[in-house]
């Protein structure tokens, strides 16, 4: 293994990201892009896990404002993740990358359960997990699934891949220009000041485990890799106070 800060990662890529600037739906190439990035990674020795996001496809928060109930519209949306994560793992088996897709609601077909022995177990052995389905659980963001899968499978960080946004501002840049971007944070700044980095539940759990989290532009060419090297690019965050 390559002299890296992180040994054992769990990148969440939101659904937005495999967007692209089309917005809505998968972008093959975007998906290509990452995949590729992703395999810079691995080449280090590094291992990978993956969280998709389902927000190109669909959003339970949508569907509740449309009048459906809030948990059916939730199921609704760990199924776009496992779409994601099915894209992804054909781009990343495509050039030669072992993947595994796990879900957190059974589909065998097309996926293993989540089994997190079994998930450590490929990652041990050089394969990249990507973790589909949410948690299982309606009212469960994918960011508190980043949180919760890593702190079960003894991750060394949480790297929170965003679309176009190269860290956390005390405001929105793209609307206010007097935002200033951080570049270190604790957990409970992230809380007290009602960051829009992950939601509370994802906050508390990361930080009741004491698992950093660096946000970085995933849009930026070989950023995985830098922030697995250790450089410091986007923002850092870390402690409970």
């Amino acid at each position: 293994m390559a002299n890296t800060k992180y040994k054992r990662i769990v990148l969440k890529v939101s659904g937005e990201a495999l967007a692209g600037d089309q917005g809505f739906g998968i972008n093959p190439e975007i998906v290509k892009v990452v995949a590729n990035e992703i395999k810079s990674v691995h080449d280090l020795g590094v291992q990978i896990a993956i969280v998709c996001g389902g927000g190109n496809i669909w959003r339970g928060v949508t569907g509740e404002q449309m009048g459906m109930e809030r948990a059916q519209a939730d199921y609704m949306g760990m199924m776009a993740t496992v779409m994601n994560a099915l894209a992804l793992q054909d781009n990343l088996e495509s050039i030669g990358v072992p993947t595994r897709v796990q879900t957190s609601i059974e589909m065998r077909q097309i996926a293993e359960p989540y089994i997190r022995r079994k998930a450590v177990r490929h990652l041990e052995k050089g394969r990249v997990v990507i973790f589909a389905g949410g948690t299982g659980n309606p009212y469960f963001s994918t960011d508190t699934t980043a949180a919760l899968r890593a702190a079960e499978i003894d991750a060394d960080v949480i790297l929170m891949a965003k679309n176009n946004v190269d860290g956390v501002y005390s405001a929105d840049p793209n609307t206010d220009s007097s935002a200033v971007k951080f570049d270190t944070l604790t957990h409970l700044d992230i809380i007290n000041k009602g960051l829009q980095v992950m939601d509370s539940t994802a906050s508390t759990l990361s930080m009741d485990n004491d698992i950093p989290l660096v946000v970085f532009n995933l849009n930026e060419p070989n950023n995985i890799k830098k922030v697995v090297e250790g450089a410091n690019i986007g923002t850092t965050i870390e402690g409970g106070e």
